[in-house]
């Protein structure tokens, strides 16, 4: 495979799931990370990679894909020996409308630009109100499909990992470190806990990063 470079951050939780989607597909990458909160990402050099100056970004052989569900599903086009996302377009659609469910309704509302700028305005236990209420009202309606739909098995759809699940354990990871209570969420963490079993969900946890502090 082509030399792979992802530019990330340990913590970020969208350069988790790419971290994620590499290791399910074995695909080996080096990794250029960014301290975010000193302005690392904002450099003349990285802009010109991704002008939205935000991780991760994707460079192979020196073409540049930015936003993470874009680069899982490249990372599919490039590399289909083990597919995130089906064929199939009933499995596809429902593995895509998890995915897009925290991608589009939770992580933009959680996010570390919106909490810093929510601190402009809130102090520490308004922005930890905000990060809950958010959770609890995603977290139930997600719930609610995985326990109750047949299509989901050990991972939020069939016995094998998929694109849902590098995006779920990263918002789950997101929700624990900011002490959300996840306990009426019993399916959610059912899977989280599966897929920790599995080594590349394990390698791709922020802690286990070479940036991590």
């Amino acid at each position: 495979m082509s030399d792979i470079i992802l530019h990330g951050m340990w913590r970020s939780s969208a350069s988790y799931r790419v971290r994620i989607g590499l290791n399910l597909k074995g695909l080996a990458y080096e990794q250029k990370n960014y301290a975010l909160s000193t302005g690392e990402h904002k450099t003349e050099e990285f802009i010109c990679k991704n002008p939205q100056g935000l991780v991760p970004t994707l460079e192979v052989n020196g073409k540049t894909i930015s936003q993470s569900m874009s680069i899982l599903e490249y990372l599919d086009h490039i590399s289909p020996n083990y597919r995130l996302l089906p064929k199939d377009p009933n499995e596809r659609a429902r593995i895509q409308s998890i995915s897009y469910a925290i991608a589009c309704e939770i992580h933009p509302l959680l996010n570390l630009r919106i909490l810093k700028y929510l601190r402009n305005g809130f102090d520490q236990d308004g922005v930890t109100e905000w990060y809950h209420h958010w959770v609890k009202q995603e977290f139930t309606a997600l719930e609610k499909k995985l326990s109750t739909e047949q299509e989901t098995g050990l991972f939020c759809h069939g016995d094998k990992p998929s694109f849902a699940d590098c995006l779920l354990v990263p918002q789950v990871y997101n929700a624990n470190r900011f002490k959300c209570t996840l306990s009426d969420y019993p399916t959610i963490l059912r899977i989280n806990e599966e897929c920790l079993k599995i080594q590349a969900f394990e390698e791709a946890v922020p802690e286990n990063q070479p940036d991590a502090i």
